[in-house]
């Protein structure tokens, strides 16, 4: 999800809740204790220098009970983080500590903002010598004409 997608988002609801990838949700009284911006420059096992630039939100929970952030303050607080640090509209990445520190994407799930499971992947597969997957077959699918097209006086010898 983008900022520009959260920030439509918001204005639709009256309330915030984001559920992390089990179905539970973050405790409702959990503050926004970032938004930034990450930027990663980096070189893959292939040798390709790249750029990597994420919106990062920070979810915390303390023991104030009765804090609700309210979607118009989420607003405000994206809108003076594009202004002051030249936020484009960037995908948004969350990070929030359950028994570790976490990193999650970000979609929509009905009313909530789910917080979904990163993988880490190869980005040089072609480079590093990392084979293509190969295609499966199932033999018992192949319907009797391609099973007996090398048979006797199919023509294929």
């Amino acid at each position: 999800m983008k900022l520009s997608q959260i920030k439509d988002r918001l204005t639709k609801l009256e309330t915030i809740a984001f559920e992390l990838p089990d179905a539970s949700l973050v405790p409702r009284h959990f503050h926004v204790t970032e938004v930034g911006k990450v930027s990663k420059h980096f070189i893959d096992c292939g040798g390709t220098v790249r750029n990597e630039e994420v919106a990062n939100f920070q979810l915390w929970e303390a023991n104030d009970y009765d804090h609700r952030l309210h979607p118009e303050k989420l607003i405000h607080i994206i809108e003076l983080s594009e202004k002051v640090l030249g936020l484009d509209d960037l995908e948004i990445e969350v990070e929030y500590q359950g028994a570790t520190i976490g990193k999650y994407g970000l979609d929509l799930k009905g009313e909530n903002f789910l917080l979904t499971n990163k993988a880490t992947d190869c980005l040089a597969k072609e480079n590093c010598g990392i084979p293509a997957e190969k295609i499966k077959l199932n033999l018992t699918h192949l319907n009797k004409q391609e099973a007996n097209s090398c048979g006797p006086g199919s023509g294929c010898c």
